[in-house]
């Protein structure tokens, strides 16, 4: 045994982990000395312990997996990230940052730190974005976007929307009884639709849908089940039924704490790709001295002269 080597790794760990609470250092040591895996939960949940305020540990103690590290925990993006730097350096791990950006529970964290400390593949999860992320993709702007957070695999998009009852049409639906809309329900369903023309990954989708190109088409087989009112929290959910350009179809449905609350049997879109400049055709425009390379540029409007008009808007 390198006796050198193990009181450098004694030192390095103690220096790093010095404002940790009690077991998380001889954890480390037990991982970096023994490899053993076991220690990973117990140096994660260390390591977060270190960054946290005490009304925040508080909440961390009566917490499962389940914990959601933004919204729950309130943590802000940079104490996320020193958490990272030094778990990176306790568990000698390269964690990469589009992976940790779709880490929003406690439970994906361990999952995918045991993965990476293992040296396998962290499981393959839904991609999530924050409402931040999604008003920077979507054409829609407040007082009219109604996705505060989203989830998309390859087939289906799930998001959420608390209604906070200061909505500017609240006021008027009705007065001193404040209903959510279920037009606007359906609204807030299409928009989920929206958001998976740009940014899933489904194999139908042979290009990098234009925003500025999404418009609604038709909603068939509408239902609303139940009133939805302030402090109400709608879970969308939209799954492709069919993608052939220049049509999406999807169904969709909402819930408030479990119970249905919207259906649509289809919501129709029809969208288009962003224009595709052909080389041949741009080279050729440069070699004869002709700037005007629109013939160039497949029309994928099929003759409608210019970008679609969105009513999802």
């Amino acid at each position: 045994m390198d006796t050198t080597s193990d009181q450098s790794v004694h030192d390095d760990l103690r220096d790093l982990l010095k404002r940790c609470p009690a077991g998380t250092f001889e954890a480390a040591i037990a991982f970096r000395l023994d490899k053993d895996v076991t220690q990973i939960e117990k140096i994660v949940l260390g390591i977060i312990d270190r960054h946290l305020e005490p009304e925040q540990r508080e909440i961390l103690s009566k917490s499962d997996d389940s914990l959601r590290m933004y919204e729950d925990l309130g943590m802000d993006s940079l104490t996320m990230l020193e958490i990272v730097m030094l778990i990176e350096q306790t568990l000698k791990v390269s964690i990469d940052n589009e992976e940790l950006r779709d880490l929003r529970t406690l439970g994906d964290v361990k999952v995918y730190l045991d993965a990476k400390a293992r040296g396998e593949a962290p499981p393959k999860r839904s991609k999530s974005y924050r409402i931040e992320e999604i008003a920077s993709l979507m054409p829609h702007r407040e007082p009219f976007l109604f996705l505060e957070t989203a989830k998309i695999d390859d087939k289906e998009a799930i998001a959420t929307y608390k209604i906070s009852g200061n909505e500017y049409f609240l006021e008027g639906h009705f007065k001193e009884n404040p209903v959510f809309p279920a037009s606007i329900m359906i609204e807030a369903l299409g928009q989920l639709c929206v958001f998976f023309l740009l940014k899933g990954d489904s194999s139908s989708l042979s290009s990098k849908v234009d925003p500025n190109t999404i418009f609604f088409t038709s909603c068939d087989g509408v239902k609303c089940r139940r009133i939805c009112k302030p402090g109400d929290k709608l879970t969308m959910k939209v799954k492709v039924s069919r993608i052939r350009h220049p049509l999406a179809c999807f169904q969709g449905e909402i819930t408030v704490d479990g119970q249905r609350t919207a259906h649509a049997e289809e919501i129709k879109l029809a969208f288009d790709y962003f224009p595709v400049i052909d080389a041949q055709d741009t080279n050729f425009a440069r070699e004869s001295g002709n700037t005007n390379i629109s013939n160039g540029v497949k029309d994928l409007t099929n003759g409608s002269n210019g970008k679609l008009k969105r009513s999802f808007s």
